[in-house]
């Protein structure tokens, strides 16, 4: 059997006249570049998670720099954030002409530890970055009563959790971007909501830093050939805005399907020695980007090979923690510093769990997944 980590042309085929009938309305129409379709993915992302304002733009990467600009964070500054996760949470750092500062994660949930990012905060610090990391919301109650107490900016990455929820102590349930100042999400092929390339959007409950990141995203200035700052060329088009469109009402049902796949793994893979499954804290609600395990006892690649073997897809993410990254070496960390980033980086693995799969291809892969370790 085979049992791809991602299979977007199952997807498709359940959406494919819906989707091309949006896509054609756009070349039909010949408005590519923002304009009412885009306006009105706007509104719909905005309504979907109760938060007043959307602005898309090109990609996860750009939503991050955009909210980093917005919020004014740059040169001589420094921004908080975990060292296990995707590039582009530290690379937009870098890019606004601040300093990454990294704090280690959570053992339990990959996601970046409240006491740690506390202790890294220094008189230089501007923002505090947490990241949703697989479809799980970080702790957003302490980040929030930290940004407070110390005056900093608090930006979400949530690249990979639109619609993930957390529960707070009065029983509230918040989603992604209810309590950061701005909120960066992708719309990578790849993710829970994925477009046809590229794409990215900004949340926020704020109307005057929507409205400048509207400018930045365009150079700069809403009125054409007029700049009141320098901006950037960062627009998401109509196309993938139709073709998101389309796919968002189905977020929520795609999601479930993957937490369901999710609590079959941890039943199939329960009591399996040298394998731990994931951890999800009891107020949250994941979206399950991605069903990472860890593999004990330096075992992990040997796993990916024997999956590989049988026709079953696996992923590392990530197998380099940043703080260890070249390009990033004039920070001046070293290894052992922020062991729980290191520890994780060397076991993790993530297996398929996407919503099309079927039961046969669920247990195949938990089968195989026994095997190894039987």
């Amino acid at each position: 059997m085979n049992v791809p980590l991602l299979d977007l042309s199952a997807q498709y085929r359940g959406l494919a006249d819906e989707v091309m009938g949006a896509v054609r309305g756009v070349i039909e129409e010949q408005r590519f570049i923002l304009g009412p379709v885009v306006e009105r993915f706007e509104a719909e992302v905005a309504a979907l998670l109760g938060i007043p304002h959307a602005v898309g733009c090109a990609s996860g990467t750009d939503a991050l720099l955009l909210s980093l600009r917005a919020l004014d964070v740059g040169r001589g500054d420094e921004v908080v954030t975990t060292p296990f996760t995707f590039f582009a949470t530290a690379g937009a750092i870098h890019n606004v002409g601040a300093r990454p500062v990294f704090a280690d994660i959570r053992p339990d949930t990959f996601n970046l530890d409240p006491a740690a990012a506390e202790a890294a905060v220094t008189p230089r610090t501007r923002a505090l970055m947490p990241v949703h990391l697989f479809g799980q919301m970080a702790e957003m109650p302490a980040f929030r009563a930290l940004a407070a107490r110390s005056e900093l900016g608090l930006i979400e990455d949530a690249a990979q959790a639109i619609g993930a929820r957390q529960r707070l102590e009065d029983g509230r349930w918040i989603t992604t971007g209810s309590l950061g100042e701005l909120c960066a999400f992708s719309f990578f092929p790849s993710k829970n909501l994925g477009g046809f390339g590229d794409g990215g959007m900004v949340v926020g409950n704020d109307a005057a830093l929507a409205e400048r990141l509207r400018k930045l995203r365009v150079h700069g200035g809403v009125q054409m050939y007029h700049h009141e700052e320098v901006g950037y060329n960062s627009r998401l088009d109509a196309l993938q805005a139709a073709v998101l469109s389309v796919k968002l009402p189905h977020l929520a049902a795609w999601s479930a399907a993957r937490r369901r796949h999710a609590a079959f793994y941890d039943e199939a893979l329960a009591g399996v020695e040298g394998l731990v499954t994931p951890t999800v804290r009891p107020e949250n609600e994941t979206i399950v980007n991605q069903y990472t395990v860890r593999v004990l006892g330096g075992k992990r690649d040997a796993l990916a090979a024997h999956l590989k073997a049988r026709g079953v897809g696996s992923s590392v993410y990530y197998p380099l923690p940043l703080h260890l990254q070249e390009c990033f070496a004039y920070l001046g960390y070293r290894e052992g510093q922020f062991p729980e980033s290191e520890r994780a980086a060397k076991e993790v693995l993530s297996l398929p769990v996407y919503p099309e799969l079927s039961a046969a291809q669920l247990e195949y892969v938990a089968e195989s997944v026994r095997a190894f370790f039987a």
